[in-house]
């Protein structure tokens, strides 16, 4: 599958609109000389959770079969589905990881499977202490090597620390269980690009926190462990921390501890549609004004980076919309791509390098069904300045690996439908005369996104008006555009998204 959404640098863009009843004209100016931002090469990220089969939210269950430890890895629709990326980054973690064991190492742990417990003091959220064996972790690296995954691994960050009060965990991180399986990793060639510490233990926590300045001293730790056991390794895996919701004050005393070159990944997390049984929902994702809030939050991350950790990057390490599962019937269907894609362009801007979405599998915020792991819409979908109407998004993006730029549009209007005009802005000083053309002569490569029937809650997705179902042999289904002449304005209907690939588009900054 020829992933055209991938973003890489982005430029800024400039809509201007001219109203009429339904149909809108509307003329984007892209600035081609000036990149706001870059990001990592493998910017899409998707997440596998801890959550065994008896994690319930609302009154379900919908995790099943398709955690870390239980997920049938030979299932043929799986592995096509990881595959057709090509490569794609993989994120092991969520909740539960800070009290996983690994089975590894001179002094064993005592290693059991996760259970239910209703004594608060013996796990987190209602589970005891869970296990890795190595053999599962054997399988789990044939199957990421077999199907092209750029692997990031949580750690135990729990390990060895007491418990002080109702949620703050005190000492030292005891690594030495997880040096045992960086050491195993490493002996075995198993191809790991980072280490993350902790999920969701920084500020606040949820569930249980560490201090800022612990955090920091162990960080280092980690660092020193990586660089020690891949010493003579042509490449070494980037260390990443927190994994949790960005708390300024807390963030910044963990950089300004750690130091310089010891985080190379700030990572947080976003979850801005609130639980997933809010009634208001389907609302908010349809909400232009309620989506743009969470740009604060990219542009304090950013600015954090920018301030104590200069070295470093911001990466989003997981976002799942709405939190406890995602919502049933609305994170898996159709409409939530008006979010995922929002997100993936609004991140970027902010010079985020990673986005990692909750989940590959599992709850009903994933990309592929829990039972068939067919794909949900989602799976398919994958700085601007806005003086039109805020219900249409657009983001532009060289295209990766090809010539020209990809413009996504995102019309979130029922109603109105626009009639899009791309101009190319070469002028490099906004103050002087602005040199603009209109792209002619050339093909646009479009791809359009709707729901099926219309209804955005539908879990079928039309590329140009064709279903995109898994084929009889439960492969991915080629993604193949239509074609326009580029001096032609770019239709895009209501309740739709368009990718469209402007090859003899002029990019200096591509």
């Amino acid at each position: 599958m020829d992933h055209k959404a991938l973003f890489c640098c982005f430029l800024v863009v400039f809509l201007c609109s001219f109203p009429s009843s339904l149909q809108e004209n509307v003329t984007i100016t892209v600035k081609s000389v000036t990149t706001i931002a870059q990001t990592d090469a493998d910017f899409v990220c998707v997440t596998l959770d801890w959550w065994p089969k008896d994690k319930c939210n609302y009154g379900m269950c919908p995790w099943g079969n398709t955690s870390v430890l239980n997920m049938d890895l030979s299932n043929p629709v799986l592995r096509n589905t990881v595959k057709a990326f090509g490569r794609l980054r993989v994120r092991i973690g969520g909740t539960l990881q800070d009290n996983v064991l690994y089975d590894v190492g001179k002094r064993l742990p005592i290693c059991q499977d996760f259970r239910t417990v209703t004594n608060e003091s013996e796990g987190l959220f209602g589970f005891s202490t869970g296990c890795l064996n190595m053999s599962r972790w054997d399988e789990l690296n044939h199957f990421f090597s077999d199907t092209g995954v750029v692997l990031t691994f949580g750690l135990n960050a729990l390990n060895g620390r007491k418990k002080s009060n109702n949620t703050l965990y005190v000492g030292n991180w005891d690594i030495s269980n997880a040096l045992a399986l960086i050491q195993y990793t490493a002996s075995k060639g198993y191809n790991v690009e980072s280490w993350e510490l902790g999920n969701e233990l920084c500020g606040g926590g949820v569930g249980a926190k560490v201090d800022a300045w612990q955090y920091g001293k162990d960080m280092i730790n980690l660092k020193f462990v990586v660089d020690q056991v891949y010493r003579t390794s042509s490449s070494k895996p980037k260390v990443l921390a927190p994994g949790g919701f960005y708390d300024k004050d807390w963030f910044n005393q963990m950089l300004q501890v750690s130091g310089p070159d010891v985080i190379d990944g700030v990572t947080h997390h976003i979850y801005n549609l609130g639980s997933g049984d809010d009634p208001d929902l389907l609302n908010k994702i349809q909400d232009p004004y309620y989506l743009d809030g969470t740009a604060q939050t990219f542009r304090d991350v950013a600015n954090t980076v920018k301030e104590f950790g200069p070295w470093s990057a911001a990466w989003v390490g997981e976002a799942g919309g709405a939190y406890n599962s995602g919502g049933r019937n609305v994170s898996d269907t159709y409409v939530n791509s008006f979010w995922y894609l929002d997100q993936l362009g609004m991140t970027s801007t902010f010079d985020h390098k990673v986005y990692c979405r909750q989940a590959l599998i599992g709850g009903n915020y994933a990309l592929l069904n829990n039972i068939t792991f067919a794909p949900n819409p989602d799976y398919y979908s994958l700085e601007t300045t806005h003086n039109g109407s805020p219900y249409l998004r657009a983001y532009t993006h060289c295209s990766k690996d090809q010539e020209g730029v990809t413009i996504l549009l995102i019309n979130m209007s029922n109603s109105t439908g626009f009639d899009v005009s791309i101009t190319d802005d070469l002028n490099m000083y906004p103050t002087q005369y602005s040199s603009t053309s209109t792209p002619s002569g050339g093909q646009r490569e479009e791809y359009h996104l709707t729901p099926k029937d219309g209804n955005i809650q539908s879990k079928v997705m039309l590329l140009n008006g064709e279903p995109l179902m898994l084929t009889t042999s439960g492969d991915v289904p080629q993604m193949n555009p239509i074609s326009s002449n580029s001096s032609a304005p770019l239709r895009i209907a209501p309740l739709s998204i368009a990718f469209a690939r402007i090859k003899d588009f002029i990019a200096p900054t591509c």
